[in-house]
């Protein structure tokens, strides 16, 4: 069976304001990401569908608090919580110092990924 750690991730990289360590399960990509700074996506998904990530994930957040934005309300996730975030979402707060996990559908989060990740060269592989 298949398995990642933060260590042992092969993909994603230092890009600043977030490290991003991740790896394909397929069919899922793994992220294990930590924020040094809030980030608001807004402007990162202006490229992708109606300015918002197409791409569902299933989290756990162990520190600091995400908001992302949906429709018709945001929604918090703090240190300790599991989430689903669907379809349709714009994260639009990381508290400085977040960390999280997320699984995601792998096709999808490419094609998320080669739209946010190019706003952020890697800094070091």
């Amino acid at each position: 069976m298949p398995k990642v750690s933060r260590d042992t991730a092969t993909q994603g990289g230092d890009y600043g304001p977030v490290v991003d360590h991740s790896e394909d399960l397929e069919p899922y990509t793994v992220d294990f990401l930590m924020f040094r700074e809030d980030v608001d996506h807004t402007p990162l998904l202006r490229e992708l569908p109606d300015g918002r990530c197409q791409c569902p994930h299933w989290g756990y957040v162990f520190k600091g608090e995400i908001v992302f934005r949906y429709d018709d309300h945001d929604e918090a996730y703090h240190a300790g919580e599991a989430f689903y975030a669907p379809p349709g979402h714009v994260p639009v707060h990381t508290e400085p110092g977040s960390e999280y996990l997320q699984f995601s559908p792998a096709d999808d989060m490419r094609r998320t990924s080669a739209v946010v990740l190019n706003k952020f060269p890697p800094l070091c592989g």
